[in-house]
């Protein structure tokens, strides 16, 4: 199982993207290789909204009527308590509430790899997908 972060979607999704050719390489390798993803609704939330404001409202509207074949986990009440206090005992600022959110995910899952370009991920001590 992968974890599917907000990065890894637009760089997959906007072909003007510097990462586009890679991000998209590594989803079709994982899917060959008959990997599943996973991912949560703040992060589908959040790659909506940079969608919306990078590509249009068009495209944002299409992403989440057909968000692809990953399983989606549905924060609740207690993963949402969680998330907040992840990211109050977290050592850096920097790391926002919807990563803390994935963080809590990926560890309740038993996931130790994400998609992504975003190196809070590795900080953490989860490993980046690559081919």
């Amino acid at each position: 199982m992968i974890f599917l972060d907000t990065s890894a979607i637009y760089a997959i999704l906007d072909v003007k993207e510097e990462l586009h050719d890679h991000a998209f390489s590594l989803l079709k390798e994982a899917l060959e290789n008959g990997e599943e993803f996973v991912t949560h609704n703040y992060v589908l939330s959040e790659s909506a909204a940079l969608i919306h404001r990078r590509l249009g409202a068009k495209e944002a509207l299409a992403f989440l009527k057909t968000p692809g074949s990953m399983t989606i986990i549905w924060i609740d009440n207690l993963l949402h308590a969680e998330a907040v206090h992840e990211l109050e005992i977290m050592p850096s600022s920097k790391i926002s509430f919807v990563d803390a959110a994935s963080f809590v995910v990926m560890r309740e899952c038993h996931i130790d790899t994400y998609l992504g370009f975003d190196k809070h991920f590795s900080d953490m001590g989860f490993k980046q997908y690559n081919s």
